[in-house]
């Protein structure tokens, strides 16, 4: 007869999760939570202004802003890319794909930037294109025409802070930030009202501020980067290409553009759909979005360290740690969720509230509607912990186009279809736009996962 061993106590076993893996990913993380949150802070602030300053201008800056954004972040892929880039070879102490590829990585976000910049010149034309009413779409190409002017500092920042994350070099990111945050909310209060002798420029106003801010964050982080690790000589010779490290930033680049734009143009879709149904109500999902997008943050911030955390263990070849690094990244993203649902259905109107002024005549019908929009974002907590942690632990083992196709199928195919279903032919209005919104995210959620724990994680640590 054979005799089993005794199974170990439980207080013997390795715990699933490891204490070390946990703070390792908030030691990084955390900084780049607050980066996120301060650079989001720009955006919300202009929100908050607006909608006291009137509420069209503050739905022009909603579609206004939305569609800058899908700009912005398509080409943000760059940037990200040079994060796994840039661990991997720290990990493997390989200083000149260090400095060739983050200059790559500003070559293509600065030319990609110029690109675009007539495209966001007509975006009133193409507002009214998709259906916005003339006023808003109006105002929302004051808005761009300012605004596109900040668009190469706030790609060259994208570079620089991704250089920098990969480094774990993020305190320096994260008061630059907090202090362009400080900064544009003070030009907005001048510039927006009228206020301390300036101009009252209204949403124009809040355009100026933003790209004041994101120049002079720019000049000062490139300034920073130079010096933080002088041995990478990011500046010296700069003009000169190296095509093959600029090949590998564009190849996992323009998938992690694509997917970005799927998930942010989904929302921007979303804000399309409602605008057709009233300025109430897209100015009620613009204050909702804002918040949610706001809670979000925390999931980028961490989900940014993991994919530093598993670039560097995928360099290493190191299959286990990037087990532990996934594991760890899980339970913080969904003790997030948690946290972010409690807060949603708990304080949701007083949120909401923020945004809004009481003297307003709409004041009661968009905190309504806001507040309603809001326990609806609630659904989204789960799906989005599951995918933003998936795709970002994905990028952190240089896995980009399928997970790609992935969030375009999820995204477009499932969550935007959803959305016009249960918020036209259902008749479900601006909650079944966002019904639809949950519906795509947890799709992704689950594709994202099963790519990552089934497909991908086997092969680390395989001879090949």
């Amino acid at each position: 007869m054979t005799v089993l061993p005794d199974p170990a106590p439980r207080s013997s076993r390795a715990p699933l999760v490891k204490r070390d893996d946990l703070r390792a990913l908030l030691v990084l993380g955390l900084p780049l939570v607050g980066v996120q949150l301060a650079q989001f802070g720009v955006k919300l602030l202009d929100t908050i202004m607006l909608g006291w300053y009137d509420v069209t201008a503050l739905a022009a800056s909603v579609v206004g802003g939305g569609l800058a954004f899908v700009f912005l972040i398509t080409l943000f892929g760059f940037g990200f890319a040079l994060m796994p880039i840039v661990a991997a070879a720290e990990a493997r102490g390989d200083e000149v794909v260090i400095r060739r590829a983050t200059r790559m990585a500003i070559w293509l976000s600065v030319g990609c930037g110029l690109a675009v910049l007539p495209i966001m010149w007509q975006g009133g034309a193409i507002l009214r294109a998709l259906g916005q009413k003339p006023e808003v779409a109006a105002l929302a190409q004051d808005y761009l025409r300012i605004f596109a002017f900040g668009v190469i500092p706030a790609l060259v920042i994208a570079v620089l802070k991704s250089y920098l994350a990969a480094l774990e070099k993020t305190a320096v990111s994260l008061w630059l930030t907090v202090g362009a945050l400080v900064a544009n909310g003070l030009m907005n209060y001048a510039l927006i009202f009228g206020n301390w002798g300036a101009p009252e420029m209204g949403v124009q106003g809040a355009a100026l501020a933003s790209v004041i801010a994101q120049t002079v964050s720019m000049l000062l982080l490139a300034i920073y980067a130079g010096r933080v690790r002088p041995e990478h000589q990011l500046w010296v010779r700069f003009w000169r290409p190296d095509w093959h490290e600029m090949g590998l930033v564009f190849k996992l680049g323009w998938p992690i553009g694509l997917t970005s734009v799927a998930e942010v143009g989904l929302f921007t879709a979303a804000s399309i759909l409602v605008g057709w149904i009233g300025v109430i109500e897209l100015a009620a999902h613009g204050i909702a979005l804002d918040i949610a997008a706001a809670c979000f943050m925390l999931h980028i911030g961490l989900a940014q360290a993991a994919t530093v955390r598993a670039g560097a263990a995928f360099g290493r070849d190191d299959a286990e740690g990037l087990k532990r690094v996934a594991r760890a990244a899980l339970l913080l993203a969904g003790a997030v969720a948690v946290l972010v649902i409690v807060l949603f259905l708990g304080v949701g109107e007083h949120l909401v509230s923020v945004f809004l002024s009481r003297d307003d005549p709409q004041y009661g019908a968009v905190l309504a509607t806001g507040t309603v929009l809001l326990g609806m974002a609630a659904l989204f907590q789960l799906g989005d912990a599951l995918q933003v942690t998936a795709v970002n632990l994905l990028r952190g083992m240089q896995d980009t186009r399928v997970p790609m196709a992935f969030a375009i199928f999820s995204y477009w195919g499932v969550g935007l279809s959803a959305s016009y279903v249960f918020g036209f032919p259902l008749g479900l209005g601006a909650v079944g736009v966002w019904l639809g919104l949950a519906v795509g995210l947890l799709v992704a959620g689950v594709f994202l996962m099963h790519r990552f724990w089934v497909i991908q994680v086997p092969k680390v640590g395989v001879i090949r």
